[in-house]
């Protein structure tokens, strides 16, 4: 049993990591760069949270506040950072969104300052059944994760937008020749990645109620190793990378010995990943055009 109430912690996290890195593998898949600035929106949907709850105190309207927010964010940092570099230099826009991480994080701690501020969402009893014992924010995450990653993944497959996405990111050019709008594809595709960021930041308030203008940082981290391990720009390869990393991450903490060492344990699986199989478990090498 007890193994079983690891697995299914492991796939809550999981769950998480895998919106955090959704939103890293569609921007990297269709824009062709790197959001590290991405994990810091988690992070301004958190304290967006913390001031509606002050305010209302109902926590649906919070999540429904830091979602709003975070899309307008996510889209006035498309425009303002990194639309103006389209044709630059990955190391330009890779400095870009350094800064941009940076910045957010500054701004947030000269708003709300450095001590971690407390947020308290909603509180579950655990569930019982029979000798598993589950605590309830683990079910409710598991169960919420699958339901956003499989309407997103149906979205992709069967709408005219999300076919629209897919063809941007296996040619730009083409697409645009076909008469679609790849600058609004790109901007909504940093809208979904949001969106998905303010649940992901949602959740984790829920199982660690404590706020700090880092706390994106690392899971921000972890998600993008996700992405990596699953295949950068595959959506399938995101959500399998971040199912992958929350099992491990949920294993190696409930072993006292190697508990400090969880966050090695995880990149040295980045590492013997991409020496095996560079693209990731379901990336797709990708042929340069001469």
């Amino acid at each position: 049993m007890k193994i079983l109430e690891l697995l299914i912690n492991g796939l809550s996290i999981g769950g998480t990591y895998a919106m955090i890195a959704l939103g890293y593998t569609m921007v990297y898949g269709i824009a062709k760069m790197l959001n590290f600035a991405h994990g810091d929106v988690i992070m301004v949907g958190g304290y967006t949270m913390f001031v509606m709850m002050s305010l209302m105190g109902n926590p649906i309207l919070a999540l429904l506040c830091a979602t709003v927010l975070c899309v307008v964010l996510g889209v006035t940092i498309e425009k303002l950072a990194y639309k103006p570099l389209r044709g630059a230099s990955p190391l330009a826009v890779l400095i870009t969104a350094i800064g941009v991480s940076y910045l957010l994080q500054s701004t947030a701690q000269m708003i709300f300052g450095s001590s971690p501020k407390m947020v308290n969402l909603i509180s579950m009893k655990p569930i019982n059944i029979g000798a598993l014992r589950i605590e309830g924010y683990v079910v409710v995450t598991l169960v919420a994760s699958v339901i956003i990653m499989t309407i997103l993944t149906l979205f992709i497959k069967y709408t005219r937008i999300g076919r629209a996405m897919v063809a941007v990111s296996e040619d730009k050019g083409a697409a645009q020749l076909m008469g679609i709008n790849a600058n609004a594809i790109i901007t909504l595709t940093f809208a979904i990645g949001s969106a998905l960021a303010a649940f992901a930041g949602f959740f984790m308030l829920v199982k660690s109620p404590s706020l700090s203008n880092t706390m994106g940082a690392m899971p921000g981290i972890k998600a993008f190793t996700a992405a990596v391990i699953g295949g950068i720009g595959s959506i399938p390869g995101a959500m399998l990378g971040g199912i992958l990393i929350g099992v491990v991450e949920a294993f190696s903490l409930s072993v006292e010995s190697i508990a400090p060492y969880t966050d090695a344990i995880e990149f040295l699986i980045l590492i013997i990943i991409l020496l095996v199989r560079p693209s990731g478990i379901l990336g797709k090498k990708r042929r340069e055009k001469v």
